[in-house]
């Protein structure tokens, strides 16, 4: 065995063995477990997100395979419509070339290889965390299998009426010239202004209604001005009509609930044609539709024609002037408002008027909201099934085409007459519509949205439209691992689509889980500069390369300045790496049912002194087993207290598993395996190992407990930890000569395994408790471990008697004692400090043990520090204005701290008046 730790060691060499072996793979007869991957974009790159993400799958799916369950984490990778079509533009551009210039076929060659090339970065990076998902299995939405599947939907959904063409609102990115989903628009507070534009009422010119905009441009596309019922300002113009300034028409006033009367004049221009609540409010009144963008974002020629052609911006200047010279801009002011952009382009996005392929979504949400309604699939946390319902309840149309090359074409032809012909293909669109060759058809040019094959992800990746014995063995899958973010945009739609085509859900549970933000709460991202890159975590990172990859491509000189102050000091010396193991263990330890998960590196650099700790642990007890023989073994009572403890672990772990509580079973193997094994169990050995008095038969059972219970706790920790796990179990196989080829098949523990032992866990409960009894004294005083002390024992029971007896040698070790006495009942010890074991007291004469004068100034001082800081604390709380001004958490942290301090205060008053008491 290594002397060290080293996670480079072994990582990458055990990965590589168990994918070579296909341990990956679903074996044996067992019931079936699955959980698809959420496919990450071909273009990315693991983030912490993923990372949380792939832990808590792995760690579940390890579970089950380890337990006999048939388990397949199915991978594979989305090919990311947008994202992939513009790396490849940007490549295009450098070579001096455009996609156009290369013609449809041949930029998609490009992109394949791209794809082939470059497009698999995540893969690899999965690797490095340890996945175990099954990679002969591995998929690609734009593989033809999976294609197949896309195409076959959506011709069934046009057959049933269900996929229709219509002209409506889209979010419209004129730089991409493409439609983009809400999941791609970015919505931030950004400072502008409110321009208040005078309408004159038609048949009274001299008057006029005044209505705000952040859009001046956009009035030349108005269809009405509205106000709210109930306004009695206005209640007498309904039905009237106003001028529509810059223009020659007359547009109504119209009554709508959509209006807020307390909101500016209490007047709202109505422009359906680009505005989504303004198109919902024309849809209702039956307003005309006048739109006055192209898709580059200029005026058309539904705008009067001083504007025509002129970039919306630009055109917003013109109709300024143009109102300004008018006399009809009554005001200017300031105004924050959210603007819209493309998350890829950056650009301001249009709601847009245009024809796009939809999917008709109320009669496939009706069977998905009861599905969630009935418990065939439940949401945990259970308040996340809340939102799941509010959107669904509301759910729109879906927008499913795009104006790009990269994706799922749509399998739809169109003749000179602009007639639609939808099937599998040209051929069988012919013959469908008894079409002969003299009828030119072409293809539909836009693509599918990326979510549109994700939808299908449960059932494609298993084989579908065929039936395929995958198909039939794992779907439904039994969990969804996901982020809050995306139920509608993901988790709705697979709903949506497994119980229309398959006739059943895609899954029984969908776990949410947190989304991870930095140490301090922020999210992470490249303008904050706290972004970490989870393999530097892995593998470690020098300060250098940290700062250019938080400042690489940040254009404003503030921004870069800060990010590298704050990073200088968060890292002054780059950031050591901690391995998979220790990362993953701190995933896991965040995956509570919180929204949020605050990463810390210090939480990481501690799990990676747990793996030491283990790595440790485990060379001890492989010390231990020389010698060891098939004789009879007896179990001393720690042996029995261990088996106990652990049999409880076991039970806790299960339970925590199948309530998706990660973070329970990292707190609850962590406070065992450290805590209760190292700190307590492998010292209560020693006695007998090392004594050699001990009969052979306490020797065995102090070994077999030692090399079953360590087993034990590797395979529990496992699946978090598995390389680790992995290193440590085929050291143990290999001193006892198994043959075992990876812990990751061995069978998991489960509850009855190692007897539970009341009896023995009330007595070692209570030998812990001396020596905690005595530590605490110890730190109290400050007084140093290798002094010894001597006990006074009064008050102390038959059967405290009887255990000192017994435990006697063990106590004088651990709690490094050079003598205990037994004392008369209430009998006082003058300057002894004092500890309690139930009803027995533990005394610690302390003089001669200490420098009285010295320590009393050493507690003074602290005392001192103690007093100045509660009177702070105090002073903040009777400051009405701090308490009516910080936020909630923030006062409930003083106050918190408040106790904390007081009772500092009365611990070191009390060791004072110890002091002098031994004085006297």
């Amino acid at each position: 065995m290594r002397k060290e730790y080293r996670p480079a060691d072994i990582e990458a060499h055990h990965y590589a063995r168990w994918e070579a072996a296909g341990y990956f793979k679903p074996a044996g007869n067992g019931t079936p477990y699955c959980i698809v991957i959420p496919p990450p974009n071909v273009t990315g790159t693991l983030h912490m997100g993923h990372a949380l993400q792939d832990t808590i799958m792995d760690a579940l799916t390890r579970y089950h395979r380890m337990r006999g369950h048939r388990a397949l984490w199915q991978p594979g990778t989305d090919h990311a419509g947008i994202a992939t079509q513009m790396v490849v533009e940007r490549l295009l551009n450098r070579e001096g070339t455009h996609r156009r210039e290369l013609g449809r076929e041949r930029f998609l060659e490009r992109v394949w290889e791209w794809k082939e090339r470059s497009g698999n970065t995540i893969s690899q990076q999965l690797r490095r965390l340890g996945a175990s998902v099954d990679w002969t299995r591995d998929r690609f939405t734009m593989d033809p299998e999976l294609s197949r599947a896309v195409v076959e939907v959506f011709v069934r959904l046009y057959d049933d009426g269900l996929i229709y063409r219509g002209t409506r609102l889209v979010n419209w990115d004129p730089v991409l010239q493409t439609a983009l989903s809400d999941l791609e628009v970015l919505s931030t507070e950004e400072r502008g202004k409110l321009w208040h534009l005078r309408y004159p009422i038609a048949d009274a010119p001299e008057s006029y209604l005044v209505v705000a905009t952040t859009r001046p441009e956009t009035m030349l596309g108005d269809t009405a001005v509205a106000v709210h019922p109930d306004d009695e300002r206005y209640r007498h113009l309904v039905g009237k009509q106003v001028a529509l300034p810059l223009t020659n028409r007359l547009i109504p006033v119209i009554a709508d609930d959509y209006v807020d009367p307390e909101f500016g004049t209490g007047c709202v221009k109505i422009t359906p044609a680009h505005d989504f609540n303004d198109y919902e409010v024309g849809q209702r009144h039956g307003l005309p539709l006048v739109n006055v963008l192209d898709a580059n974002a200029a005026l058309n020629d539904n705008a009067p024609e001083p504007y025509r052609g002129l970039d919306r911006f630009v055109a917003r200047e013109r109709v300024l002037a143009d109102l300004t010279a008018a006399g009809l801009l009554d005001r200017v002011t300031e105004h924050t408002s959210m603007i819209p952009r493309g998350d890829r382009s950056g650009v301001i996005v249009e709601p847009l008027l245009t024809d796009q392929w939809y999917v008709r979504t109320k009669p496939l949400a009706a069977p998905a909201i009861a599905a969630v309604e009935d418990g065939r699939v439940k949401f945990v946390p259970e308040n996340w099934s809340k939102t799941y319902f509010e959107w669904m309840h509301n759910i729109q149309d879906w927008c499913i085409s795009r104006q790009l090359w990269w994706g799922h074409r749509i399998p739809a032809w169109y003749d000179d007459r602009g007639n639609i012909y939808v099937a599998r293909n040209e051929a069988e669109a012919r013959s469908k519509h008894d079409l002969g060759e003299d009828v030119v058809l072409r293809q539909d040019e836009d693509v599918l949205d990326t979510w549109f094959s994700s939808a299908l992800w449960p059932f494609s990746t298993l084989g579908w439209p065929d039936k395929t014995e995958a198909l039939a063995t794992f779907y439904p899958t039994n969990v969804l691992v996901t982020s809050f973010d995306i139920i509608f945009f993901w988790v709705a739609r697979m709903l949506m689509m497994g119980l229309k085509f398959i006739g059943d859900v895609p899954f029984r549970e969908v776990y949410i889980h947190a989304l991870v933000r930095d140490h301090e709460g922020q999210k992470m991202s490249k303008s904050r500069g706290n972004i970490l890159d989870p393999l530097d975590l892995i593998d470690g990172v020098d300060l250098d390369t940290l700062l250019k990859k938080r400042t690489d491509g940040l254009m404003q000189t503030h921004l870069q300045t800060g990010i590298e102050k704050a990073t200088r000091k968060e890292f002054p010396q780059g950031i050591e790496g901690v391995g998979t193991d220790a990362l993953r263990f701190t995933f896991a330890s965040l995956a509570t049912t919180g929204r949020d998960a605050r990463f810390d590196l210090s939480r990481a650099e501690g799990y990676h002194r747990f793996c030491n700790k283990l790595w440790n642990a485990t060379s001890y007890v492989l010390a231990q087993l020389e010698g060891i023989d098939a004789g009879p073994a007896e179990l001393a009572v720690a042996d029995r207290w261990i088996r106990s403890r652990l049999d409880a672990t076991i039970r806790a772990v299960h339970e925590d598993f199948a309530g998706y509580r990660l973070d329970l079973i990292a707190q609850t193997l962590y406070d065992f395996a450290w805590h209760e094994l190292c700190d307590w169990y492998l010292e209560l050995t020693k006695a007998v190992l090392t004594d050699p008095a001990a009969s052979p038969a306490l020797r065995r059972g102090a070994q077999t407990t030692l090399v079953e219970v360590l087993g034990a706790v590797l395979k529990l920790l496992h699946p978090l930890m598995p390389f680790v796990t992995e290193e440590l179990w085929l050291e143990i196989a290999k001193h006892r000569g198994r043959q075992s080829p990876t812990v990751m098949l061995e069978r998991f523990p489960e509850t009855g395994d190692f007897a539970t032992d009341a009896a023995a866990e009330e007595e070692i409960g209570w030998l812990k408790g001396f020596v905690s009894g005595v530590r605490q004294i110890r730190g109290e005083a400050n007084l140093s471990r290798s002094v010894p002390l001597s006990l006074r024992l009064a008050d102390a029971s038959a059967l405290d008697r009887e255990r000192l007896e017994r435990h006697g040698a063990q106590l004088r070790k651990l709690a490094g004692l050079e003598g205990i006495e037994l004392v008369e009942a209430g009998a006082n010890v003058k300057g002894a400090a004092t500890a309690l074991l139930g009803g027995m007291r533990i005394l610690v004469p302390l003089a001669g043990l200490i420098d009285v004068a010295a320590e009393r100034d050493r507690l003074g001082k602290q005392l001192a520090r103690t007093q100045d800081d509660l009177g702070k604390s105090r002073r903040k709380l009777e400051n009405q204005s701090f308490v009516a001004n910080a936020p909630a958490e923030v006062v409930a942290k003083e106050n918190a701290r408040i106790a904390e301090l007081e009772q500092r205060a009365a611990q070191l008053a009390q060791q004072i008046a110890r002091l002098a008491e031994i004085a006297s």
